[in-house]
């Protein structure tokens, strides 16, 4: 079995915030989200998570059913380190397990280098594996000791470098693969005899090339996979690369970006081919929106499913369905549970609350819909309001097919128009409109013959 375990211990005092560094966001998931992600796409079957600041904050951002949370302990007494850390894992370790340690705030890894990671350890029968990276000014790092084989034997860090090794450009990336018996013995052998007093992985390789285990290192083709964040600078410039890494997935899948610079689009989102995206969108969540869209202006979308051929400007849905066809703001709100049909119009500073709103339906500009069944060709006029809290309770209103609701009426639920109902401009309704009635709900209008003048006079 392939199985990962993730570090997420550190509080990450240079972040500067309450927040435990791994539960921080890049892209609308916590980074160790993206790393867990990553090794999914490897494979693994079990992620092992090392938690210890503020591990209620960071396991909350994960919930996932194949994540195993295990707690270091936490104190003055406590030698750290991350051999320190990897050793709380290993009673889910066994001797045939191939291990991924992977670091909780490296949320651009992809699982393709992972999966490469571990393919490359197969091949090899390596018992263990360092993902490495060449960089030019490599200063900082550890460096990866090789031997005439090519084999690696030790990893130096960078102030214990001698002159010599100074110069190596191969650098450790603090992710690794190994065989389950060959870590095992490794983590029993780690030592804390160090002026940090801690017990590192790293030592680990040369336990095992000491030994005779085999230890080769897998080469990174693109450095920045590897960045780690450790402000909110690096946290940033994260997000930049993972919005990027986004938006030009989608554009090669067909979606059209106006300015992929100004875009917004959360991870897992899904876009239809030939859907245009404007600039100021922003997308989250568990969105779904389907082929030749245009999403315009400052939008806002989250965990909604759009239909084909929708058009959107500068609204925000949230927790909503939209059928095809569909013409949404601007400036309209839909709330969730709002349940939107095929050819609607949904206009200026129209709300949507907890309604469904039947197909070829309009409700072209300032009305509140709020928990109501609304059938099909249905006209909601200006200044509509269905009335549906009385302080306590809320109730539902509902509406036949082919209705019309005059401007500035009031429908007061719990109430039903019925197919073909139809209701005069001001009115108030709180009683049941049968089929094909019309119904006038408001005071005679009375007219006072010179009163504006008399009243003057006076």
């Amino acid at each position: 079995m392939i199985l990962s375990v993730i570090l997420a211990a550190g509080e990450g005092s240079r972040m500067k915030s309450n927040i435990p560094k791994a539960a921080h966001e890049v892209c609308g998931k916590s980074m160790v989200n993206h790393v867990i992600d990553a090794a999914r796409t490897a494979s693994c079957e079990k992620n092992i998570l090392i938690v210890g600041h503020g591990k209620e904050k960071v396991i909350d951002s994960v919930k996932a059913d194949d994540v195993e949370y295990v707690s270091q302990p936490i104190g003055d007494d406590v030698p750290y380190g991350t051999g320190y850390a990897v050793m709380q894992a290993k009673d889910y370790i066994s001797d045939k397990d191939q291990v991924l340690i992977l670091t909780g705030d490296t949320p651009l890894i992809e699982g393709n280098t992972l999966k490469e990671l571990v393919e490359y350890g197969t091949k090899n029968n390596l018992d263990g594996v360092v993902l490495t990276a060449e960089f030019e000014d490599s200063t900082g790092y550890g460096r990866i000791k090789r031997n005439e084989a090519g084999d690696i034997i030790g990893i130096v860090e960078h102030k214990d470098a001698s002159e010599e090794e100074l110069k190596i450009k191969e650098i450790n990336s603090g992710m690794f693969l190994f065989k389950g018996k060959a870590l095992k013995e490794a983590l029993e052998n780690l030592t804390n005899d160090n002026s940090q007093n801690e017990y590192y992985v790293t030592d680990a390789i040369e336990i095992l090339s000491n030994k005779g285990y085999k230890v080769g290192g897998y080469i990174l083709k693109n450095n920045l996979e590897i960045s780690g964040v450790n402000s909110k600078v690096q946290l940033a410039e994260a997000e930049k690369i993972m919005r990027s890494r986004i938006n030009n997935y989608h554009m090669l899948q067909g979606v059209t970006f106006i300015n992929p610079d100004n875009t917004y689009i959360e991870k897992g989102v899904k876009i239809g081919r030939d859907t245009i995206i404007y600039p100021g969108a922003i997308i989250k969540g568990n969105t779904e929106i389907g082929k030749n869209c245009i999403i315009e202006g400052d939008s806002n979308i989250t965990d909604s499913t759009i239909g084909d051929r929708v058009s959107i400007k500068s609204s925000t849905l949230t927790e909503s369905k939209v059928g095809k066809d569909t013409k949404i703001g601007p400036y309209a709100y839909l709330r969730p549970k709002s349940i939107i049909g095929n050819s609607v119009k949904i206009g200026d500073f129209v709300e949507v609350k907890n309604s469904t709103v039947g197909d070829n339906s309009k409700a072209s500009h300032l009305a509140y819909i709020g928990d109501a069944d609304i059938g099909e060709n249905v006209n909601i006029g200006c200044g509509v309001v269905f009335v549906n809290y009385d302080g306590e309770k809320k109730y539902r209103t509902t509406v036949g097919n082919n209705a019309f609701i005059g401007s500035n009426s009031n429908l007061v639920a719990p109430v039903e128009v019925r197919d073909s109902g139809y209701i005069a401009a001001g009115s108030t309704i709180t009683h049941e409109v049968k089929e094909g009635d019309l119904s006038i709900a408001r005071a005679r209008q009375i007219n006072k013959q010179g009163w504006v003048f008399n009243k003057k006079n006076k």
